[in-house]
């Protein structure tokens, strides 16, 4: 799996129909309209997720590999 910064991801989720709802420190949070699910992504400058989180984040986004 590529390594994706926080910043990369938000635009990308974005592009997916999220929404930003609000910002919490450095943790953006997005929503989209007639779901439940939360995400929050942690933007630090331009450091790379972790793995695990990055593929947490995509599952729940409903993101595949090939959307990176």
């Amino acid at each position: 799996m590529k390594q994706v910064s926080g910043k990369d991801l938000a635009r990308l989720v974005e592009r997916g129909g999220w929404q930003l709802l609000r910002i919490h420190g450095s943790h953006h949070i997005y929503g989209k309209k007639g779901s439940v699910v939360r995400l929050s992504i942690p933007i630090h400058a331009n450091q790379p997720l972790k793995i695990g989180l990055l593929r947490s984040l995509m599952q729940h986004a409903e993101l595949s590999d090939s959307d990176l």
